[in-house]
């Protein structure tokens, strides 16, 4: 009699996880071919990927990887039997739209099934998982990303798959936890060879193992006789509240049955991280330079890296002098200054999608064909807003521990949404705040690696906030989970470049700052 609603959760857990990865893969692959030019970079990236099945040597200030994988994408899309009825010759080769894009669509609309695992990883809610993946599927950024010949999505794809290889590593033992530790290396050292900062990703990981470490050692120093509190690590559920009570409470620290795989880090030690997270990422990253080096011989291995070094240095500041859509770090999380990849107008519906060009004189243009990297204002929003709040529990757990720490000494096993709290937390910052450093100028793109951690503390919340017996805060969830929908389709036709009048146009460009 228990066993027949569990499968019944996973029937619909999984055709869930379907229905999300179905909607993932129709925003990313419909109409790739509709603009028969090249779109923002893939001036560059596509071109790039052509040379390499051409072998014509050539620059580039990233490693080779996401322009080796769209290299196979236009050489499987070529051989393909359909998607060449629209062809250019501006890659250097006379190349199909289709060719050089379906790949970068078919990688990016993995990312909310990735998101969604790493979810239910942390978790084991289905609830959350699916909430996640959705969120992460309807993201603006995201959708045009994937949509064109750029290499950003890489370094998210495999970024993302390291950390959840990683977390199934940790659920494991002996030989599974080695094989595992191996994939999330392969995975890693392919997101640092797309682009550097794909080593965040690393950097979260090694900022979750020091804090294991840490509060492992310091409750080892200050163990306590109180070994029956089985309350949470978050100070919000510490006291003795009845049953009847928590029933009404939004149970965002409750006790948790279930253990945070997080929990087993310091199952690792110093020789599992350097080996594991440090040699083996190494080596695929240099393993992966081969096919380049054996094309453009001017520069060998250590010159090649100089060469890019010198490359981001000379890039100057970050000012709109330099390029009108810098912007700095911290105008990301609001997503004050996002870019326009394409803009363009015409005369009438009737009239065929103009690629290249100036837009038309002011008052003649009836149509207008807009490209925007932009994210979905209310879900980076609530996003940044679910981070805050986790990391204000996690600081009142630090500040209550330093006030009492008699009393949360004795907490030896922190819950499992402390856990989540810390995994958010972490590589949230990890993704995002070494870019405080840098003064050359950079892009909101650059902000994709941190903002999925965003995605996931959002959907977290609103996850709470469903399974509370509260009814105002379920109908917090549900509005929270509408408002994100809702923007979603009110802003799509800017991600798929749907044809708007000038004043739906400018009704979308709630401020100035992002056209």
């Amino acid at each position: 009699m228990t066993k027949q609603p569990s499968k019944k959760i996973d029937y619909w857990f999984w055709l869930g996880i379907a229905g999300i990865f179905i909607l993932s893969l129709a925003l990313r692959f419909w109409g790739l071919e509709r603009f028969n030019t090249l779109v923002f970079d893939e001036v560059y990236y596509a071109t790039f990927g052509n040379n390499y099945l051409t072998h014509k040597p050539f620059f580039d200030g990233h490693p080779p990887l996401g322009k080796l994988i769209i290299a196979v994408g236009i050489w499987l899309g070529s051989h393909l039997g359909f998607g060449q009825d629209i062809v250019n010759g501006l890659t250097g080769s006379v190349r199909s739209p289709w060719s050089y894009r379906w790949i970068n669509a078919l990688f990016g609309s993995f990312i909310p099934l990735i998101i969604a695992g790493i979810a239910y990883q942390l978790s084991s809610r289905r609830s959350f998982a699916l909430l996640a993946g959705l969120f992460a599927a309807i993201d603006g950024i995201f959708i045009v990303e994937s949509r064109y010949a750029l290499i950003n999505i890489y370094i998210v794809v495999f970024g993302l798959l390291g950390q959840w290889l990683f977390l199934l590593a940790l659920a494991k033992q002996r030989q599974e936890r080695r094989f595992y530790l191996v994939l999330a290396s392969i995975a890693f050292g392919a997101a640092i060879a797309t682009k550097w900062n794909g080593l965040w990703f690393l950097l979260g990981i090694y900022l979750l193992w020091i804090f294991a470490w840490g509060w492992k050692i310091l409750i080892a120093r200050h163990q306590v006789t109180d070994v029956n509190n089985h309350s949470s690590a978050i100070p919000a559920t510490q006291s003795a509240v009845n049953t009847t009570n928590r029933r009404h409470n939004l149970h965002l620290w409750e006790s948790d049955q279930n253990i945070s795989p997080l929990q087993n880090l310091t199952q690792l030690n110093i020789f599992h991280i350097a080996f594991y997270l440090g040699i083996l990422p190494v080596v695929i990253y240099s393993l992966i330079w081969i096919p380049h080096l054996l094309i453009d011989t001017r520069f060998n291995f250590i010159e090649v890296h100089k060469q890019i070094l010198s490359f981001h240095e000379g890039l100057g500041g970050n000012t709109s002098k330099v390029h009108p859509y810098c912007a700095p770090w911290y105008t990301w999380p609001l997503m004050i200054r996002p870019m326009a990849y394409l803009y363009q107008t015409a005369t009438s519906l009737t009239e065929p999608l103009p690629v290249t060009g100036p837009p038309l004189p002011t008052g003649t243009g009836e149509v207008v064909y807009d490209v925007h990297a932009m994210g979905n204002p209310f879900l980076w929003w609530f996003g940044l807003a679910a981070l805050l709040f986790l990391a204000l529990m996690l600081g009142w757990l630090v500040v209550n521990y330093l006030v009492q720490q008699k009393r949360f000494s004795s907490v030896a096993v922190l819950s499992v949404d402390t856990w989540i709290a810390l995994y958010l937390v972490l590589n949230y910052a990890a993704n995002l705040l070494p870019w405080v450093t840098v003064d050359r100028c950079v892009f909101i793109y650059h902000y994709m690696t941190a903002v999925v951690f965003a995605f996931l503390a959002i959907a977290w919340f609103v996850d709470q906030c469903l399974r509370s017996y509260y009814k105002p805060l379920r109908a917090v969830g549900v509005t929270i989970t509408f408002i994100i929908l809702a923007a979603f389709v009110f802003w799509l036709p800017i991600y798929l470049a749907l044809p708007l009048s000038p004043e739906d146009y400018r009704l979308r460009m709630w401020f100035n700052s992002w056209i």
